[in-house]
């Protein structure tokens, strides 16, 4: 049935229906119509019928100008006016206050706009919104990170190699490539570079030795072996397709080994339960597994699933195999960037003067402990170094840093100053306080190199001599000043070749005679 014949049939019995306060719905059951015809009939009599329409309010731009003008928030400027984003955003484009930007397009697309805006000066958040993507992904665009996202995988990769893997919450670093001027550059001398494989092609190509070759490029030549071995084809190595290969190789985020191969995983894990250590493990499943690579691992892969175990496989509890107890790689920093030995600088014997090298002056000494038993005694040994003469400190309240500064100064302070030069000293935590010994006695000391005993070798001399008064395992806190007095003088007492059969009491009398 049409409007037309509804309107007249249903009209009058509709208007007397609500006009007697029946809702408009009940009404249209009434009379077997649906809701809208009978609203529509009843607007073309002229019955109010519905929710009237609110009047379109009219944004005010002047509003709108002034907030984003003092805010540079087109957020606040809407709702400053009363009006939605889009509205405010088209009065302000309108007024020129801000550009026409439309939403790129496709990720890449919007990337490419996002950074010409942020380099025009644009904010992240304010970039972001104008390409249409989040702050964070703008955050990742602007620092060059790299977000890799399925249904198993949830990454995030930083440009210099960090990766944190959002779903085990783990975080690693592994070897990048980066991209400068279009050539692509090993970020580590550990990996060959481009320039590296093309100075192997041409190598090869005049028929140089790998040996030779390796040489010129400054790697092993077990390294040119395996490179030229693992991407030759027919017979030729080609290094651009070389390269890419092993920048593929080298991409992350990828499975271990020990991840995929159950089989291999269970047998590194006995390995480990057994105490082997990984290189052990390595190895020898190679000669029990000779013609079946799946079951080959390398040590630095065990090594990596110990100490990343969400990214080996490997559960946490075969970290006790290991003979370190590590639970995590532990940098070995050059000696250039290590932290220093005290809180307080040390000067180091090669910046000792000449002077006291040659022996020529006197006053120059050296310094140790020889310890006792279980380390927990010590006596502090001191030599001349043009006398040979000996003092011996006594420590009765133990050997660290302030009991021996303390004893050192009580007996440096016994010397004229003419005899108060230097002091060399090994690194031992014992001098900690070194500084402080040197304001007491307004003497430098100079600490030996690591590991280098033979740059004191005056006091280590005198050491040695003093085992036959106090021998290896005993304790030296029997032995009182009196008893430190009497062998101090015995050495010193004693004829010496380096001396001319002098004594080193008749040397330092002379000294102090003259």
């Amino acid at each position: 049935m049409s409007f037309r014949e509804d309107l007249v049939r249903f009209g009058d019995q509709l208007a007397r229906l609500v006009d007697s306060g029946v809702p408009v719905k009940d009404a249209a059951l009434a009379v077997g119509i649906p809701r809208q015809r009978c609203y529509a009939i009843l607007r073309a009599r002229g019955c109010p019928a519905g929710k009237a329409r609110r009047a379109r309010r009219i944004p005010d731009a002047q509003v709108i100008g002034s907030v984003f003008e003092s805010s540079r928030s087109v957020n606040q400027a809407a709702k400053a006016a009363g009006v939605s984003h889009s509205v405010a955003r088209r009065i302000l484009v309108e007024a020129g206050l801000i550009g026409a930007e439309k939403k790129a397009s496709g990720k890449p697309e919007a990337k490419r706009r996002f950074l010409e805006l942020t380099e025009a000066g644009w904010s992240t958040t304010r970039a972001a919104r104008a390409v249409g993507v989040n702050e964070r992904t703008g955050r990742d665009w602007r620092g060059g990170v790299r977000r890799v996202y399925s249904a198993k995988i949830n990454t995030r990769i930083h440009p210099d190699g960090t990766v944190v893997d959002y779903a085990t919450g783990t975080r690693y670093t592994e070897p990048v490539t980066k991209i400068s001027n279009d050539v692509p550059v090993a970020v580590s001398d550990r990996y060959l570079s481009l320039a590296d494989r093309l100075m192997i092609a041409d190598g090869l190509a005049v028929e140089l030795s790998l040996t030779q070759i390796a040489a010129r490029i400054g790697k092993h030549k077990s390294t040119v072996s395996r490179e030229v071995r693992s991407h030759r084809i027919d017979g030729l190595y080609l290094p651009y397709q070389a390269d890419r290969a092993a920048a593929e190789a080298r991409s992350r985020p990828k499975e271990s080994k020990l991840v995929k191969n159950r089989a291999l995983r269970e047998a590194v894990a006995q390995g480990l339960a057994a105490r082997h250590s990984p290189e052990q493990i390595s190895h020898r499943l190679r000669r029990d597994f000779p013609d079946d690579e799946s079951m080959w691992v390398s040590h630095e892969t065990i090594y990596q699933a110990l100490y990343f175990q969400a990214r080996g496989g490997l559960k946490r509890e075969v970290q006790q195999a290991l003979r370190s107890g590590r639970t995590r790689r532990v940098s070995h920093r050059k000696p250039d960037q290590r932290t220093h030995r005290f809180v307080d600088e040390m000067i180091m014997i090669s910046d000792r003067p000449a002077e006291v090298e040659d022996r020529a002056v006197p006053g120059h000494w050296e310094g140790d402990l020889i310890t006792g038993e279980y380390n927990k005694t010590a006596i502090g040994t001191l030599v001349e170094r043009a006398t040979r003469y000996t003092m011996l400190v006594h420590l009765p309240g133990g050997h660290d840093a302030e009991s021996v500064r303390d004893g050192l100064i009580a007996t440096i302070s016994t010397l004229p100053a003419h005899l108060r030069g230097s002091l060399t000293w090994d690194q031992g935590s014992e001098m900690a306080r070194h500084k402080q010994f040197s304001i007491a006695t307004d003497m430098a000391v100079y600490f030996c190199d690591p590991a280098s005993p033979w740059q004191r070798g005056s006091n280590e001399n005198t050491n040695g001599l003093l085992r036959q008064y106090f021998p290896k395992g005993t304790d030296l806190s029997v032995f009182g000043p009196e008893d430190l007095e009497h062998v101090a003088q015995e050495l010193n007492g004693r004829p010496r070749k380096t001396l001319g059969w002098d004594t080193p009491a008749e040397r330092l009398r002379d000294l102090l005679t003259t």
